[in-house]
């Protein structure tokens, strides 16, 4: 029987945005809010905003949490990256997140179609553009990495998704520690831009659990982490072990401020882009007056049982 949702997560969606909409149909776009039926899609359009998501609508996949489509992707189309600019200027945004289906038939599991979609935004934009870019694990690939670093990004998130005793249930192909070591990687190579990830809770994890997947992330001096409940978009997902209650989301954000993230958002609603802008402004201002360690990263060197 499916869990019937509690108070906390029933509120009034907004319908959306006639124009967003139009301008993602003109330039034939896909964005993560409709392939993944995001809670939020209808206060973000209604924002004028979205989280494209480039490389088809196809994944390669299967994890069992998402609702994207699974099976064989289109070729990689290749006028896409001038077309996510061309909205982008007519939706007037200031701050940009794109993700991708996971592409695992292309060699670079489509870096350089990150690459040319970012090269396009800073050539149209000169510069006053935030480009946040969701990307799937690239199967560990470091040279594929190389080539998504070398371009002017503003954030580089990777989500975590979960905890690693639940890999083998919700991110079948994933591994939790490749993952890490993205995360890991990009700090290595450009020590100046910030990471971020995401943890979808309610799949049934313990608190300890969730609290040593937050560890971990610090580990790799991830910056920025978004907490929110796994909600399952359909039937053929996996199901919803538990609601968390907003104290605790308030709970875990507090910990993860004390072990030394950056900017963290916390709650029912958090989806790992959802007010990207805003949380880097935390971020950013919080950095500033943070002490810091050796190599410039926040200082944390408490064990995260500490935090109980």
């Amino acid at each position: 029987m499916r869990k019937k949702l509690p108070e906390w997560l029933k509120k009034k969606i907004p319908c959306g945005s006639v124009t967003t909409e139009k301008i993602l149909e003109r330039n034939r776009l896909n964005t993560v809010c409709e392939s993944a039926h995001c809670p939020n899609r209808g206060e973000c359009f209604s924002g004028g905003e979205a989280t494209f998501m480039i490389l088809g609508s196809v994944c390669t996949r299967n994890c069992g949490f998402c609702a994207v489509r699974k099976g064989v992707p289109a070729p990689v189309d290749e006028g896409e990256p001038a077309r996510l600019s061309k909205a982008v200027a007519e939706m007037g945004l200031r701050y940009v997140v794109i993700t991708s289906v996971t592409r695992d038939d292309l060699p670079d599991g489509g870096a350089s179609q990150f690459a040319g979609t970012v090269r396009e935004l800073r050539k149209d934009f000169n510069g006053s553009l935030g480009i946040e870019l969701l990307i799937p694990d690239l199967k560990g690939s470091t040279e594929a990495l190389k080539i998504i670093l070398e371009q002017n990004i503003t954030v580089l998130n990777h989500n975590l998704e979960t905890v690693k005793r639940l890999y083998p249930v919700v991110r079948q192909k994933a591994d939790y520690h490749r993952s890490l070591e993205l995360l890991r990687s990009v700090k290595k190579q450009r020590p100046d831009m910030f990471t971020k990830s995401g943890l979808m809770l309610g799949l049934g994890e313990t608190k300890d659990e969730a609290l040593m997947a937050m560890k971990d992330l610090r580990d790799v001096s991830c910056d920025l982490l978004t907490l929110g409940q796994y909600l399952r978009p359909g039937p053929g997902q996996v199901e919803v072990a538990e609601f968390i209650e907003p104290e605790r989301f308030a709970e875990y954000k507090r910990i993860a401020e004390s072990m030394g993230f950056s900017g963290v958002a916390s709650g029912p609603f958090v989806r790992s882009s959802y007010q990207a802008g805003q949380l880097l402004n935390t971020c950013q201002r919080v950095k500033v007056s943070r002490p810091t360690s050796v190599g410039g990263q926040a200082s944390c060197q408490r064990n995260y049982k500490d935090f109980y």
